[in-house]
This record gives structure tokens, C-alpha cells and sequence, in this order.
């Protein structure tokens, strides 16, 4: 399965190489990436819940530092 990476700019010919799933989960494990979002619940313009979610998506190897896995 491949799918399209969105253009940067309009006239950037690299913007739609085709990236397989696979290369592009073990480049987010191999890194890291940080999820965040707020849900408020509302009733007439008054809050009554905020939610805010943070969610840290890394393999352990990209977060233990090398001398301490050795």
C-alpha cells in the first residue's frame, strides 16, 4: 500500500513520490512523533469539559539513550 505525501509548494516536483506505509511507520518509530488535541464539551457557550490528549508515538530504541541499551 502506498500512499501520497501532500506538496510542500505548488511547484515542488518531489511532493507526490509515492511513500509505502511501511517506510513511513519505521521513519515515525525511528523518530518519534507527538499527537496532541483539545476536545471541549459545551452547552450554550458555556465549557463544561476540556480534554486535552497528548499521546507520545516512538519505538523504544529511538528513546533510550545508546549507552544505556548497551
Amino acid at each position: 500500500m502506498t500512499t501520497q505525501l501532500a506538496p510542500s509548494t505548488a511547484d515542488d516536483p518531489l511532493a507526490y513520490r509515492p511513500v509505502a506505509l511501511v517506510d513511513l511507520l519505521d521513519r515515525v518509530l525511528g523518530t518519534g512523533v507527538v499527537i496532541t488535541g483539545d476536545i471541549t464539551l459545551a452547552i450554550a457557550d458555556i465549557d463544561l469539559v476540556r480534554i486535552s490528549l497528548r499521546a507520545l508515538v516512538a519505538s523504544v530504541g529511538a528513546l533510550v539513550p545508546p549507552e544505556v541499551a548497551s
